[in-house]
């Protein structure tokens, strides 16, 4: 019985981490915004020790500040901090892509296929502002995953998909679709991923992160 219970118990941890955790990703918990426990309790339905627990280990993800006897607050947001986010996005996907792409095969080539054509389809939403941000985000961030699935290292999957959340989490605060130049952007990593072309993915990436930067500072919470 005791198994059962525990378990259960991690179950509603984990929920309420991804439920806030999203929540801080995509704006609707604001940035420098007091995490009080008595209103997330209220908001979560989760007890004020498990929400000690799960805003800790957004902290280690500096997606919270953890301010001691101050409490806890959404993580601030700078244009200085989303440039070194872009960069170090930059610096793993990169050195992701040469190795996945060294190591590509049939399996690897069909998950790039398939991600990119559900993020296609999300991206024709979204340019008809009737696409869910939430899918277009899975949907992305999947297909990013994707061409450096094949990389051979969790360590560094894992590092890259945590600086992209991080990274991503500016584009939802300033959101506004940027229609044509990300959907051309993708199919043409698609079309380097296919090709074995590296070099080439790495100059698209370049752009790609580039423009999204420039457009999220031009978009830029007042």
């Amino acid at each position: 019985m005791a198994i059962v219970e525990s378990s259960e118990v991690s179950s509603v941890a984990d929920e309420g981490y991804s439920r806030i955790r999203a929540d801080i990703i995509f704006g609707r918990l604001k940035p420098s915004q007091r995490l009080r426990l008595e209103v997330l309790r209220q908001d979560y339905g989760l007890s004020v020790t498990t929400l000690r627990e799960i805003l800790n280990r957004l902290a280690s993800e500096r997606l919270v500040l953890a301010e001691g006897k101050r409490g806890f607050e959404v993580a601030p947001i700078s244009v200085e901090n989303l440039k070194e986010l872009a960069d170090l996005r930059l610096l793993l996907e990169c050195h992701a892509i040469d190795q996945s792409f060294a190591r590509a095969d049939v399996e690897w080539e069909g998950r790039v296929v398939s991600a990119h054509h559900k993020l296609a389809a999300t991206e024709k939403l979204m340019k008809s502002q009737i696409g869910s941000s939430e899918q277009w985000k899975q949907y992305d961030s999947e297909f990013h995953q994707a061409l450096i699935s094949n990389c051979g290292s969790v360590t560094l999957v894992e590092a890259h998909a945590a600086a992209f959340d991080r990274y991503f989490r500016y584009q939802m605060i300033a959101f506004q679709f940027r229609d044509e130049a990300p959907i051309r952007q993708h199919k043409e990593l698609l079309d380097c991923a296919l090709g074995r072309d590296a070099d080439r993915a790495k100059k698209i990436l370049k752009e790609h992160v580039g423009d999204c930067v420039q457009h999220t500072i031009s978009n830029w919470p007042s």
